[in-house]
């Protein structure tokens, strides 16, 4: 295994890829990445899904029998996808069990065109969580404000939740409060808090795709680049005031789990930054990196790990983000437009994913 790997998850930084396919899963390949490459996780979204419909032959023999069957294209998406969780959960299931459960987990995301419908969405979280059956499965339910309450539902009824689009540091503080309460409410029914983990996916490469775009209007490229990272070492203080709160410290002692923070979209989009930047910059003990391949592989041949790289740096990414303000970069704007973009690219993957799927439904 790379040295640098056998680095980042010796500082507490958990290993997952971002991408699923049945092909790498028929291959073996996911097996070989947790011998090799030290993955521990794997998160799925729309995107990835309709990428792996795209290529090979992997599900041809099952698009066939559902077309056999006469079997709607929403529920043929569902029996496809679910389908490969299952297996991918199955793949991981050994470090589920020797990690008590914290890693060895496999996210699969709610229909993202439910992304403003609270009540749909959790309607949605059950039925997959049913369909899935694994108690290594998160579903993902992304961070709306229509999301907040379908988080706090899922896990009030003991269903373990990736939460995905966050952006902003206010919404990842509303994020925890909802996770927070969801615990309780569990608490409440008499549900093992152990039994439930959740992890928050905050979002990185695209905060820096979109600043700098504005930062060259403005003319100050010299602010380009780091407001990312900067905006994630935030999160991660959020995170610790909430790890060090009342509220949590009872949870805890009740037997909870903590609410990891995950850093999503790590690969870099601009070839002038070093590929392994959101890797390296980002490391901090108690936290998740999940990684496109092309990511993992920068990491494990010359990724500059060299400890705790968040903790230290409050005050640089404070510094940074008050230079974005006086740059005349309006943060408030920047985080609305990304995750209305989110979820938009989201909802389109999945249009694409009907379309492919409607044309093999095909006997």
């Amino acid at each position: 295994m790379s040295e640098n790997l056998k680095k980042l998850s010796g500082q507490g930084v958990a290993i997952w890829l971002d991408d699923i396919s049945r092909e790498r899963l028929r291959s073996g390949n996911l097996e070989q990445l947790m011998r090799e490459k030290n993955v521990v996780g794997v998160t799925s979204n729309p995107t990835i899904f309709a990428n792996a419909l795209s290529k090979g032959d992997a599900y041809d023999a099952q698009l066939h029998d559902l077309a056999v069957r006469g079997v709607d294209v929403g529920e043929a998406v569902r029996a496809i996808t679910t389908y490969d969780i299952r297996w991918a959960a199955d793949v991981l299931r050994p470090i589920y069990d020797a990690t008590g459960g914290v890693d060895g987990r496999v996210s699969l995301e709610v229909d993202p065109r439910l992304a403003r419908e609270s009540e749909k969405t959790v309607a949605e979280a059950r039925a997959l969580w049913w369909l899935v059956d694994r108690p290594n499965l998160f579903i993902k339910i992304p961070a709306t404000v229509e999301g907040l309450p379908a988080i706090t539902q899922a896990l009030s009824e003991g269903i373990s939740v990736n939460v995905t689009l966050i952006f902003s540091l206010e919404r990842y503080r509303a994020v925890m409060d909802a996770w927070l309460t969801g615990l309780e409410a569990a608490q409440a029914k008499g549900i093992d808090l152990g039994s439930i983990e959740s992890v928050a996916s905050f979002f990185v490469s695209r905060v820096d795709t979109e600043i700098d775009k504005r930062l060259d209007k403005l003319g100050k490229p010299d602010l380009k680049g780091k407001a990312g990272i900067a905006n994630a070492r935030l999160a991660y203080a959020a995170y610790e005031d909430v790890m060090n709160s009342e509220r949590w410290q009872r949870l805890r002692a009740a037997g909870a789990r903590p609410q990891r923070p995950l850093w999503a979209s790590t690969g870099v989009k601009n070839p002038e930054y070093s590929d392994t930047m959101y890797v390296d910059q980002l490391v901090a003990p108690g936290t998740v990196n999940t990684m496109p391949e092309k990511t993992l592989d920068a990491t494990a041949d010359h990724a500059n790990v060299t400890g705790d790289t968040v903790r230290p740096f409050y005050e640089q990414a404070w510094n940074t983000m008050a230079a974005l303000k006086d740059a005349g970069v309006d943060y408030d704007d920047v985080v609305k437009v990304l995750e209305d973009e989110g979820v938009e690219k989201f909802e389109a993957s999945w249009n694409e994913l009907l379309e492919s799927v409607t044309k093999n439904l095909v006997p």
